[in-house]
């Protein structure tokens, strides 16, 4: 299985011909989600969805079909769309997925939380959103956001620790500059306090093969 790291958030899955989308933001090129045959969408903030752009393709493209959480869906509307719950276990365009977790981490306590889910997808990789999820079960690649407003570095390092994936993928990155990414390059690299995974940051376009 190839995965291929899209803007900020977002990454895809290839296999057997089919493409798998996570989190087509605001933030993330057009062409990501013009390659999908199917779009998995972890919560609806702006960076994670873009909901004009995802409307459209799916009013251009009858075949392709969506899989988020219920208020999400409700919201985008339409028979192509589906909502999804932790716990959920489903094909979509040929893999396999587990869907985990309820909410987005808190920012602050007066602002309200939304519906986050995340994603493992053929057992292979995890994507959870905006939350430090457990996902349940062992993974190859587990997607680390490394920057956002409810982030603490300390709970995401004991996190990646306790999921214990064979390597980490940097996502959520969108905010950081040239001195913030290799900040956390180091942080999360060897010479941190150490992840018991290998770390690896892609450039857009850039892929790896899972497994």
């Amino acid at each position: 299985m190839e995965l291929v790291k899209h803007g900020h958030a977002c990454v895809s899955l290839g296999k057997a011909g089919r493409r798998l989308v996570i989190d087509p933001g605001a933030w993330t090129e057009p062409e990501a989600l013009r390659e999908a045959d199917a779009v998995l969408v972890t919560h609806d903030h702006v960076d994670h969805v873009d909901q004009m752009a995802l409307r459209a393709a799916l009013e251009a493209r009858p075949e392709l079909e969506v899989w988020t959480h219920a208020d999400l869906a409700a919201g985008l509307d339409g028979p192509q769309v589906h909502a999804v719950a932790d716990g959920d276990e489903l094909e979509v365009a040929g893999f396999a997925v587990r869907v985990v977790g309820e909410w987005h981490a808190e920012i602050h306590a007066d602002l309200p939380r939304v519906r986050n889910v995340g994603f493992v997808v053929d057992d292979a990789f995890f994507h959870p959103g905006d939350a430090l999820t457990f996902p349940g079960v062992e993974v190859d690649v587990l997607a680390v956001p490394l920057h956002g407003p409810w982030l603490r570095f300390a709970e995401l390092v004991d996190w990646v620790r306790l999921v214990a994936p064979r390597r980490t993928l940097a996502v959520h990155e969108g905010l950081l500059g040239e001195r913030g990414l290799a900040l956390m390059d180091r942080l999360l690299g060897p010479n941190g306090p150490g992840t018991g995974a290998d770390y690896v940051r892609l450039a857009p376009g850039s892929s790896l093969t899972l497994g």
